[in-house]
């Protein structure tokens, strides 16, 4: 039975060997991940950062932040990264970690979240692309966002300053 729960602080490094293996093999990573969950940590911006565990060991991290639109803040949040320990992956753990942390972003009365990913994927969770809602050169498809309030935003998405330039 895996349980989702909020990060408690002797989960950090958990939450940093679990990030790295999860994105050790994948194509477009930075190798950067767990570095940035840290640094949002240290900058006291992670608004939600939830640990799945299954019998007392931690097999998936989620992290929410904030993030700008046109230099706008207030309401939007960025989902990830997203990890899962890699024998895990394929079972529901993410599913579950991002469910989680959507609903409780509606629960503090978010106006959305914004995700850089597979479409194929987040589009189960109501993501879906929006040409007038633009992150860098990222293509289009692959920046997505999820309105809970209010009408879709325009314009161009800042992540937090930990995820480094973007």
């Amino acid at each position: 039975m895996i349980a989702i729960r909020n990060e408690k602080p002797h989960d950090s490094g958990a939450i940093r060997s679990i990030t790295t293996a999860a994105f050790a093999a994948a194509e477009h990573s930075s190798g950067s991940e767990a570095a940035i969950v840290d640094a949002l940590r240290d900058a006291g911006a992670l608004t939600i950062s939830l640990v799945a565990v299954e019998s007392r060991e931690i097999i998936g991290h989620v992290a929410f932040s904030p993030v700008t639109i046109d230099t706008r803040s207030g309401g939007w949040f960025g989902l990830g990264p997203v990890s899962v320990r890699p024998d895990r992956q394929g079972k529901g753990v993410g599913k579950a970690l991002i469910e989680s942390g959507l609903a409780q972003l509606k629960a503090k009365g978010a106006d959305g979240c914004v995700v850089l990913g597979d479409p194929r994927y987040y589009s189960r969770f109501g993501f879906a692309s929006d040409p007038k809602l633009r992150y860098g050169d990222a293509p289009v498809e692959y920046f997505q966002r999820l309105v809970f309030e209010g009408p879709p935003p325009a314009g161009q998405v800042a992540y937090h300053a930990s995820f480094g330039p973007g």
